[in-house]
C-alpha cells in the first residue's frame, strides 16, 4: 500500500465530481457574493469557487475534471472553506487526494461552516478568525486593508521576536498588548495537549524573549474577549476601535471583528476604509 500522500492515493476523478457536488449546493449568498438574476447553474460557478479559493479558474476548472497534478494541502484547506465542508467532508476531501488530513489545530484547521458563515455576513465590518493561538485562518477584505496580509506564522510569536509587528500599534499600548497576549497564552495552554504546540510555543517565546519571560512567571491568566485597541494604518492615522471576540465551542478558534464606538471619529474612518481598500496612496 502507497503510503498517504504518494500519487497512487489520488483519485482526481472522484475529486472533482465531490468538489462538483459541494460547490452546487452552496448559493452566493452563503459565501458572501451577490447573486444576480441571470445564473445558469445551482449553486457556485467554477469561477467563484476558484475566487473564493486564491486559485485561477482553469486551475480549478482542470481539478473538477480530475486533471492536473496532485492538489497542495494548503489548496484543500483553502477549497475546502470556500466551499463549507463539515469536517467529515473536509477529511474526504484530503483522502482523495492522498494528502493527510492537517492536525486540529493551526493554519489549516478546519473551519466550522457556521463560523465562516457569521464572517461573510460582516462584510462591512473588519472581521477574521484566529485560533487562540493567535494564527489568522481567513479574514475579509476590509480586516486585511485595516491590519495587512495575514501570514502562517501566529502574531503572538511575532509579536515577541520580530520588533516590525509592533507597529500596527502606538508604542504607548505596547506594554499592555504584551501583557494581554501573554495572559491569554497561559489560557490556551490549558487547553492544548501537554507538550503540544502551545507548550512548544511557550518553550521557544521563553528562550526568544526576556520580556515574555519575565510576564510568563507573573503567572497572570485571562481570555481576551474584547478590549479597545488603537491600530495605526498608513493612510488613515491612528484608529481607535472596539475589537470583540466570538469564541468557538472549545474554545480553539475565535471570531474577532472591529467596530468604532458610535459617534467617534473612528466610524468615519471606517467608511473611508471601505472606499481605499487595500490601496497605498503616496
Amino acid at each position: 500500500m502507497a503510503a498517504c500522500g504518494d500519487t497512487e492515493d489520488v483519485d482526481l476523478v472522484e475529486l472533482g465530481l465531490f468538489l462538483q457536488s459541494r460547490r452546487a449546493r452552496i448559493t452566493p449568498a452563503e459565501v458572501g457574493l451577490p447573486t444576480g438574476s441571470r445564473r445558469r447553474v445551482p449553486g457556485l460557478r467554477r469561477d467563484e469557487v476558484a475566487q473564493l479559493a486564491g486559485a485561477s479558474v482553469d486551475y480549478y476548472i482542470e481539478l473538477e475534471r480530475g486533471r492536473g497534478a496532485q492538489p497542495s494541502a494548503q489548496m484543500l484547506t483553502a477549497l475546502a472553506r470556500a466551499v463549507r465542508l463539515d469536517s467529515d467532508e473536509r477529511e474526504h476531501l484530503f483522502q482523495l487526494a492522498g494528502r493527510p488530513v492537517p492536525p486540529a489545530h493551526g493554519v489549516s484547521a478546519h473551519v466550522a461552516p457556521a463560523m465562516l458563515a457569521l464572517l461573510d455576513r460582516l462584510d462591512g465590518t473588519p472581521a477574521r478568525i484566529i485560533t487562540d493561538l493567535h494564527e489568522t485562518l481567513v479574514q475579509n477584505r476590509l480586516a486585511t486593508a485595516l491590519l495587512g496580509p495575514a501570514t502562517s506564522e501566529s502574531f503572538l510569536s511575532q509579536w515577541f521576536t520580530d520588533p516590525a509587528v509592533r507597529a500596527i500599534y502606538p508604542e504607548d499600548d505596547h506594554p499592555h498588548h504584551s501583557k494581554v497576549l501573554v495572559s491569554d497564552l497561559r489560557a490556551a495552554v490549558a487547553r492544548h495537549a501537554p507538550g503540544g504546540a502551545a507548550a512548544a510555543m511557550v518553550t521557544r517565546l521563553r528562550q526568544a524573549s526576556d520580556e515574555f519571560a519575565a510576564l510568563w512567571d507573573t503567572g497572570d491568566v485571562a481570555v481576551r474577549r474584547g478590549e479597545r485597541k488603537r491600530i495605526v494604518h498608513s493612510e488613515l492615522g491612528v484608529v481607535d476601535v472596539q475589537c470583540q471576540n466570538l469564541f468557538s465551542e472549545d474554545g480553539h478558534q475565535r471570531l474577532q471583528f472591529f467596530v468604532a464606538t458610535p459617534g467617534s471619529h473612528a466610524v468615519d474612518q471606517l467608511r473611508l476604509l471601505e472606499v481605499i481598500g487595500v490601496q497605498q496612496f503616496s
